[in-house]
């Protein structure tokens, strides 16, 4: 099950964006320029585990900042700037007498302890903000698919002689100033991921000076009049294409991950569970589809992690418009519909693909499961296998509870045996850390079981009583779903001897009915 049914909550609507500010501080170095980059704590609900420039939310006390050289929400964008930069790298990107190191800590910690604003402290040590320092350098709004929303203005400006950064742990884990080309060269071998804005930047002042680079970077690729673009590579040669789908909520879309196969002769993209069934989003993915293909990258193939509506809506349709064979488990192959099974080519568990990519059989969420594994960059295509939105749903009979844990398992230990990177899931946004990913799925089944036990052990029950016991943190209304994965743990319980039914109520091995 990962299909939307009646009397579930719909998903929620796009989330408003906030204001924000980015500041790419550079200074030139001996093999070009270099750039400041910030690793995000895991623990963020935005871009947790990305690098990124350091930036943040607009504050309102940000409008009262005097900003030399610009008004309204120019001066406001800017000196948000300001105050983010100093929160967070201690950078002071201000004009005026000399602040001593004690002082800026102090006022540092005020200020992000909130007792501190930043236009009180510049006033206090008699410093202003000079617009021009401030190169604006792009603008970016967060699509309508992703939970955390922000509207963010980017700029460029030079790192003052004698500032050196320093990163205190907390939002952020560290920070380094380095060559751009080097910071590229760790996203190409996928050792760091990058959104959308932040990759631009440093594509461009891999190649281009800060001054030659603003055009471009004020230009980014597949931009529309609204500050949002479709062009997503969160890893070199991998690429997004959200679509709606008819999932379940909290998602509204399914991930079509484009992964780019080979180069020269044999260049092309495998499309990963086109899943929408849509024919407004199945043009939407062919917009993207043809880009890559004026670009020297025609769809070749089409994976599927398995066989749900919401992971096969459009495989059919889109193998018959590109004559693109569909590779799948033969579990899978055997439950697609008929016009897609006519396209498909089974898939065994460990086959490579075009040397690189390894299909692995996960089962337990469903029979035919498989997640793909680049053997070069340690990328983890995961499908249903985890979701960074939700939990996934363990439906029996399909579903199977200890099946599912043993893929997780399996996944996991290829951190020790292979390479594990990234974790692209079907619904959610990657997770930079594959391993901590399946290692908090694993724990939240473990709690989860826990909670049943703990249920189970207040007294005998019918399922949608245990449901309730063990899920009372999640809302009522979510309780038929979550009574599916109830009964997958309780059946594993039931195999390991530790529950009983009787009739249509469960209980713990040794309790009366």
């Amino acid at each position: 099950m990962s299909e939307a049914f009646p009397g579930l909550p719909p998903p929620p609507p796009p989330s408003p964006a906030r204001d924000a500010s980015a500041v790419i501080l550079w200074r030139p170095g001996p093999r070009g320029t270099e750039i400041f980059w910030v690793l995000r704590s895991t623990k963020l609900g935005f871009a947790g585990g990305f690098r990124a420039f350091p930036g943040g939310r607009l504050d309102p006390a940000d409008r009262e900042v005097e900003v030399a050289g610009l008004a309204g929400e120019d001066a406001a964008h800017v000196a948000c700037a300001v105050r983010e930069v100093f929160e967070e790298t201690g950078v002071l990107l201000a004009v005026g007498p000399p602040v001593s190191r004690e002082d800026r800590r102090l006022a540092r910690e005020a200020m992000l302890d909130g007792a501190l604003s930043l236009a009180d402290f510049l006033r206090d040590h008699g410093l202003a903000v000079e617009g021009a320092r401030f190169h604006p350098a792009g603008r970016w709004l967060t699509p309508e698919f992703v939970p955390v929303r922000y509207d963010a203005r980017v700029f460029l400006a030079r790192l003052p002689e004698g500032e050196e950064p320093e990163v205190w742990e907390g939002e952020l884990v560290h920070g380094e100033l380095l060559p751009a080309a080097d910071a590229l060269a760790r996203w190409s071998s996928g050792e760091a991921l990058l959104h959308p804005p932040n990759l631009h930047a440093i594509r461009t002042l891999t190649r281009l000076a800060p001054e030659e680079a603003l055009p471009v970077l004020r230009a980014p690729p597949r931009m529309d009049a609204r500050h949002v673009t479709d062009w997503i590579e969160f890893q070199e040669g991998v690429f997004q294409a959200p679509l709606r789908t008819p999932t379940l909520p909290p998602a509204a879309h399914t991930n079509c991950w484009l992964v780019e196969l080979a180069s020269g002769s044999g260049a092309g993209l495998a499309a990963i569970d086109p899943g929408s069934p849509w024919e407004e989003e199945q043009r939407v993915l062919e917009a993207l589809l043809a880009a890559h293909a004026a670009q020297g990258r025609p769809l070749r193939e089409i994976w599927i992690t398995h066989e749900h509506r919401d992971h096969v809506g459009g495989a059919a349709a889109l193998a018959s418009r590109h004559g693109a064979p569909i590779r799948a488990h033969p579990e899978c192959i055997a439950r697609l519909p008929a016009e897609a099974r006519s396209h498909a080519r089974p898939l065994a568990d460990g086959e490579l693909l075009h040397g690189r990519w390894r299909a692995l059989h996960t089962p337990g969420h469903a029979r035919g499961h498989l997640a793909f594994h680049d053997e070069r960059t340690g990328a983890l295509f995961a499908g249903d296998l985890v979701s960074t939105l939700s939990t996934i749903v363990i439906d029996p009979p399909e579903g199977d509870m200890g099946v599912y844990l043993s893929s997780l398992e399996r996944c996991r230990a290829l951190s020790a045996t292979s390479k594990l990177g990234g974790l692209f899931p079907a619904h959610g946004s990657p997770a930079p850390d594959g391993r901590a990913a399946l290692e908090g799925a694993i724990a939240h089944r473990h709690a989860r079981t826990a909670k049943v036990l703990d249920a189970l052990a207040a007294g005998p029950g019918t399922l949608e009583e245990i449901t309730a016991r063990a899920y009372d943190d999640t809302p009522p209304a979510i309780h038929p779903l979550a009574a599916r994965s109830c009964l997958a743990t309780l059946e594993l319980l039931r195999r390991e001897g530790r529950a009983a039914t009787s009739g249509d109520r469960w209980s713990a091995t040794g309790q009366g009915s």
